[in-house]
């Protein structure tokens, strides 16, 4: 536990200048060059102290100048870390609103290019996705987690269609994106953090077009479970 203390410490050290960076970039550049530069390598040094190890496999098949959404399974916070130092190219999270109560990494939060759902507020909640889906139409990749919150025993849960709903409405192709590993890191509920190794599998994109709503996020969540190992 105190290993574990001492790591969380660190990464709470290099979170406020990385925080306090990225805000500055989200408020100067038009571009957004510095944010993304922070969040990528902000995740992959806190993965570093963390003991992490990250591997991705397919990021060839994802061109670079390509819009998307990415769906990710969700066990860990860690998932987070593993996504936005994995996949290639800029993406933007689509994140809960309590995250932004964290002192000074929250606040970044709030004036970055990520989209907040106020998931208590079911008006405001309609607003951020349509929020999100002009971004992607704007040619924003943008990353979610269809399953909604962490899973609690290292088990898959049934994916919401909110994700699949804005995808389909702005025509943009979903990547399943596979998360293994990060479960056994940093479960839901723990504060311990365990060194490991996390992979994050991308797989080819879906079409919308060529699937129904409901068949799309079937596709993609069969995608995932072939894929995931606890």
């Amino acid at each position: 536990m105190l290993l574990s203390f001492i790591r969380a410490f660190a990464i709470v050290c290099i979170t406020i200048p990385f925080s306090l960076l990225a805000t500055f970039g989200s408020v100067t550049q038009k571009d957004l060059r510095i944010f993304y530069w922070v969040t990528r390598n902000w995740s992959a040094l806190a993965l570093r102290i963390s003991g992490v190890s990250l591997a991705v496999r397919g990021a060839e098949l994802i061109p670079r100048n390509a819009t998307f959404v990415y769906a990710a399974n969700h066990a860990s916070m860690f998932d987070i870390l593993a996504a936005l130092a994995g996949i290639p190219g800029r993406v933007n999270l689509i994140l809960k609103k309590e995250l932004t109560r964290v002192p000074i990494w929250g606040w970044g939060l709030r004036i970055s290019p990520y989209i907040i759902i106020d998931r208590a507020n079911a008006r405001k909640a309609m607003a951020s996705l349509d929020e999100a889906e002009r971004r992607i139409r704007a040619g924003s990749s943008v990353l979610l987690f269809p399953e909604g919150t962490r899973t609690r025993d290292g088990k898959l849960q049934p994916f919401k269609r909110g994700g699949f709903a804005l995808a389909a409405r702005a025509g943009a192709p979903v990547v399943p994106v596979t998360i293994n590993g990060s479960f056994h890191i940093l479960p839901k509920g723990s504060l311990r953090i365990k060194p490991g190794h996390i992979e994050l599998i991308i797989s080819p994109p879906v079409s919308p077009q060529n699937y129904s709503e409901p068949e799309l996020r079937a596709c993609v969540e069969e995608e995932i479970k072939k894929n995931y190992e606890c």
